[in-house]
């Protein structure tokens, strides 16, 4: 575990001097009606452009968008269906073939799974939750863009020879969900699933056999453990704190 927080907190030192963090607030707990439609009218304008967005969650999405502008002309299709998996994500098989920021990038989100895996499907996350996973889905097409035909081909290999890597693969992906400035709503959905399932971990799901020690997707202590070191979120604990003196 100690390799591991060096690793991270390595990388959060990379990442305060990056030009890629995103200038968005940071919100601790996003609420249903925290948008006025005014301000989702806005959202859509800015961060809807060539993205198919589900109805019933539309607000969810352009608010995880908004954390990725790097995302704002890729071309995203949301879609719901029953799967066993809660939310995969994946360029559609023909747009694998072209550059990376002229594929079609497909996030399914599972409307009905298995009768244990039901508790964690999207409609049963909290709303902050349901941010921070789809936080993390984007994660996975931000990585996408830098990663030819070859690359995409090594991913898919990695996630059926090699376990160990995709630990590494997922858990490096919740840490540039917090990069991106999501990180309290990860942690929402780290603690959302691990109640719901009354688990310590949380591997996926095609690993449900035991409580493994390895870290897929990160533990809520891991992801508060790096909040409270992460530059950006300690800047944003002083900027609320003088507006908080000031009043």
């Amino acid at each position: 575990m100690q390799k591991i927080f060096k690793i991270v907190l390595c990388s959060i030192i990379l990442v305060s001097f990056s030009n890629v963090l995103i200038a968005q607030e940071i919100v601790k707990s996003f609420q249903q009606n925290n948008f006025t439609n005014e301000e989702i009218i806005n959202l859509k304008a800015n961060f809807g452009n060539h993205k198919t967005l589900i109805a019933a969650y539309e607000k969810q999405m352009l608010i995880a968008l908004s954390y990725f502008p790097e995302l704002k002309d890729i071309k995203i299709e949301f879609r719901l269906k029953n799967r066993e998996t809660p939310l995969a994500t994946r360029p559609t098989l023909f747009s694998m073939f072209r550059s990376a920021k002229k594929r079609t990038y497909i996030i399914t989100i599972s409307k009905k799974s298995t009768n244990y895996l039901d508790a964690i499907v999207f409609e049963n996350l909290n709303y902050n939750a349901q941010i921070g996973v789809l936080g993390h889905e984007l994660c996975h097409i931000s990585d996408y863009l830098n990663k030819g035909f070859g690359e995409m081909f090594g991913i898919g290999f990695i996630q059926i020879f090699s376990k160990k890597a995709v630990d590494k693969f997922e858990f490096n992906t919740d840490l540039n969900c917090i990069n991106h400035g999501l990180g309290y709503q990860l942690l929402d959905w780290s603690i959302n699933v691990r109640e719901n399932l009354k688990r310590v971990n949380w591997l996926g799901a095609a690993n449900l056999t035991a409580d493994e020690e390895s870290e897929r997707y990160m533990n809520p202590t891991t992801i508060k453990e790096i909040l409270s070191k992460h530059p950006l979120y300690q800047e944003n604990q002083k900027m609320t704190s003088n507006c908080q003196e000031k009043e």
